[in-house]
């Protein structure tokens, strides 16, 4: 490939309207966080933090949709959307323990899930295999995380402190992790699979069986 057509080609991935989303999602952490220390120590407000996270929920939606209808999947994007979605939810989730410590667990859970899927997805990768794309189960357990997050935070707003309707968002929001990584650990170990019976009967080793057929 000359050296124009890779310039294209990572200009197109640049300026494609998905990974734009992405981006500014990344840069919508900083003032998210800002806002929300604002609201713990200073002003008492946390609805500009809620509007920022609002906003950043929603544009993960949207994303998706947009590479999928308009046909801007890239590779940048296969990067930089789930990189968005992981630095987002770590500081959301590091913000909330300083307003209500038993998101702790919950996080935990979250971490572990990320860090599982980390290590499997490099595993495949230096397989030579392309980890599949986020799965709705994935998509949804992300945007319940967004969910919580809400309802905890305008909890406190309105000084509305109840740990049982707390908990039992929270609890759906780690059921939903908790599925979404043992759905992910199932295609993992089929992904395995597959790489080990490839290995076990090689192309070369498939076409002489052939031809003695």
């Amino acid at each position: 490939m000359s050296n124009e057509m890779k310039n294209e080609v990572i200009s197109k991935d640049l300026m494609t309207i998905p990974n734009a989303i992405s981006f500014i999602r990344i840069l919508l952490i900083t003032p998210f966080v800002a806002f929300f220390i604002a609201g713990k120590y200073i002003t008492g407000n946390y609805i500009p933090a809620v509007v920022i996270i609002a906003i950043s929920g929603v544009s993960d939606l949207f994303d998706g949709m947009i590479a999928r209808k308009f046909h801007q999947e890239s590779e940048l994007g296969k990067v930089l959307d789930p990189l968005a979605d992981k630095l987002t939810l770590i500081a959301v989730g590091i913000c909330l323990i300083f307003i209500e410590p038993y998101v702790l667990p919950l996080m935990i859970i979250m971490v572990l899930k990320d860090v599982l899927m980390i290590i499997g997805g490099t595993i495949v990768i230096n397989k030579g295999v392309i980890p599949p794309k986020s799965s709705w189960y994935g998509k949804a357990s992300t945007f319940m995380f967004y969910i919580s997050v809400a309802m905890v935070v305008l909890m406190e707003v309105f000084n509305y402190h109840n740990e049982t309707v707390s908990l039992a968002v929270l609890g759906v929001t780690a059921g939903m992790m908790i599925f979404s990584l043992v759905n992910y650990t199932i295609i993992f170990f089929r992904i395995q699979k597959q790489i080990k019976t490839k290995e076990d009967n090689p192309p070369s080793v498939q076409a002489s069986i052939t031809d003695k057929q």
